[in-house]
């Protein structure tokens, strides 16, 4: 015979026995009072517990003296499920909070105000207060992005803002101090100044050809203790622009106290000539120079703004 876990499965009175589930199933007699056909693939009615063949396996077709018993168990065996919102108030499925809005006592997420989400700013507002108009949304920070990362527009045209006034006003105090022109421009005049630059050049003999960079240096005379504050040399294109600054002041007898003071006014600073700016200290020689270019060591100049913490 079929079991209850199957009888249950099904959506009709009769279900079809499992020759494989019973071993000894080899067949079995209609046990309708005419019929008595033997049946290899009987049905069981679950309503009258009898077997039956194919043709009368309905409960109309057998006449079933118990007809609607397995729909009676059937329906009360879903009444006895329990239903998803049993015990719980409608409460416990919303989450209320007050309105995001300034000084509004709106409670939102309830089943009268359900609330209106912004995705700009990410917080819940009452419909009076839902327009990003009416609750100040541009603003806003947005509720887990990052203070960096908001606004980025306006930090970015403030950053170049205070780049241009920095530059306006580094113009002005170069234009009081006594800088060098840039060396002759055309093609022919420069190969023949730097040609005659390697000539005079100093530097360490065993740095190779193939790596050295010639520069004319300067410094401001008030900064040197030397008769002579300019001269000719040439570094490793390798070197960084530090380097650089400890050699040219080595040479040219200039205080060099960048190690010892925090203060801008104390410290040293490469000045390009050719490209018009003051060069940071990790920059490569062979980067940002040329072979005839002068650099000036300046005092107190100070470096460019960091766009980062601008």
């Amino acid at each position: 015979m079929a079991s209850s876990s199957t009888a249950e499965a099904q959506d009709t009175s009769y279900v079809k026995m499992d020759k494989e589930a019973d071993a000894t199933l080899i067949g079995k007699h209609c046990q309708l009072e005419y019929c008595n056909q033997l049946d290899f693939l009987p049905f069981f009615c679950q309503s009258c517990k009898k077997t039956f063949c194919l043709d009368h396996r309905s409960e109309t077709a057998h006449r079933c003296a118990n007809a609607g018993a397995w729909a009676e168990r059937r329906r009360q065996a879903q009444l006895v499920k329990p239903s998803a919102g049993e015990g719980k108030r409608m409460r416990d499925f919303v989450s209320q909070k007050p309105c995001a809005a300034a000084d509004c006592k709106t409670v939102v997420g309830t089943s009268l105000v359900p609330g209106v989400h912004c995705a700009s700013c990410n917080r819940d507002y009452c419909l009076k207060h839902r327009l990003r108009e009416e609750h100040d949304c541009k603003n806003k920070v947005p509720i887990g992005a990052r203070p960096a990362q908001f606004d980025v527009g306006e930090q970015t045209r403030s950053a170049f803002a205070k780049l241009k006034a920095w530059g306006v006003a580094k113009r002005v105090e170069m234009a009081g101090r006594a800088l060098p022109k840039a060396k002759p421009s055309s093609a022919s005049a420069r190969i023949v100044a730097v040609h005659n630059l390697k000539r005079t050049a100093k530097g360490d003999a065993k740095l190779p050809p193939e790596k050295r960079v010639y520069l004319y240096v300067e410094a401001e005379a008030e900064t040197t203790t030397a008769k002579n504050y300019k001269g000719e040399f040439f570094y490793s294109k390798d070197w960084v622009i530090g380097r650089v600054l400890d050699a040219a002041a080595k040479s040219l007898q200039i205080e060099n106290i960048n190690n010892q003071s925090s203060d801008e006014r104390d410290k040293l600073r490469v000045f390009h000539v050719e490209g018009g700016r003051i060069l940071e200290f990790n920059e490569k020689v062979g980067s940002a120079l040329v072979s005839g270019n002068t650099i000036v060591l300046l005092r107190g100049v100070g470096p460019p703004p960091d766009l980062i913490e601008l």
